[in-house]
């Protein structure tokens, strides 16, 4: 399969993060879906420190050790907050200008899909949050994500990744889902992002509830541990590789 990286023409993310790094301010980083009214990241977020980080991600930071890769490290907050507290970390990420911003940022940065096979390094932790499971993409390529994950673990390494499971969505007051059974899994979702004038490609992204994921798991030979749940269906999830 062809490498996902962005080129700069096409990387609203990327150029919302150089902005606010060169600027200390950016306009509005949009957000579009087919299946929801367009949204916004607040793009001073993604240079939240440690402190303005929610539990869930401090979490994940305590639990990280060993050699690490940061996956999708946009700007490099949790990198660099992993190396304030005496870690190792590698940031990888798909946007050229988010490396760019990381490799100022003192971050050991590179620009790498995380399904490329020739990136061949292997890491204690891999450590994926705002929502990790959204590279997986949908279903259907939890093979292919498992198996990659194989490739980067060290032994006895795990991986730290967040998701939301989206059943509030579609729960009626009764408690009951207005799902469609016959459909798509409800948490694969497409995305569009635009800055400015940059306007990205669409992709898709997927938010999967813990009990899906350990299913996937351990059909693919991880066991999935629940470490941590948040207060609106938000959890951070372990994965470890069975021997």
């Amino acid at each position: 399969m062809s490498s996902a990286l962005m080129v700069p023409a096409k990387d609203p993310m990327g150029a919302a993060i150089r902005d606010y790094h060169v600027n200390g301010k950016a306009d509005t980083l949009v957000v579009r879906s087919s299946m929801f009214d367009d949204d916004e990241i607040p793009v001073a977020e993604l240079f939240r420190s440690y402190d303005d980080m929610p539990e869930l991600e401090r979490c994940a930071l305590s639990l990280a050790e060993g050699r690490i890769l940061d996956v999708g490290a946009g700007s490099g907050c949790h990198s660099l907050a992993l190396v304030a507290m005496g870690k190792k970390c590698v940031a990888v990420d798909i946007s050229p200008l988010s490396v760019e911003v990381m490799l100022d940022r003192g971050v050991d940065a590179r620009l790498m899909d995380f399904y490329d096979e020739s990136f061949s390094e292997r890491f204690d932790t891999v450590l994926m949050l705002m929502n990790g499971t959204g590279i997986i993409g949908n279903l259907d390529n939890m093979e292919r994500f498992f198996g990659r994950l194989k490739n980067l673990l060290a032994p006895g390494g795990s991986v730290l990744v967040d998701s939301s499971d989206l059943r509030y969505l579609y729960e009626e007051e009764d408690g009951s889902l207005m799902i469609d059974l016959a459909g798509d899994y409800y948490g694969q979702l497409d995305y569009q992002m635009q800055y400015k004038d940059v306007v990205g490609e669409q992709f898709d992204w997927l938010y999967v509830d813990f009990d899906t994921l350990a299913s996937y798991a351990e059909q693919n030979g991880f066991t999935a541990e629940l470490v941590y749940e948040g207060d609106h269906y938000d959890y951070l999830a372990r994965l470890i590789m069975n021997i």
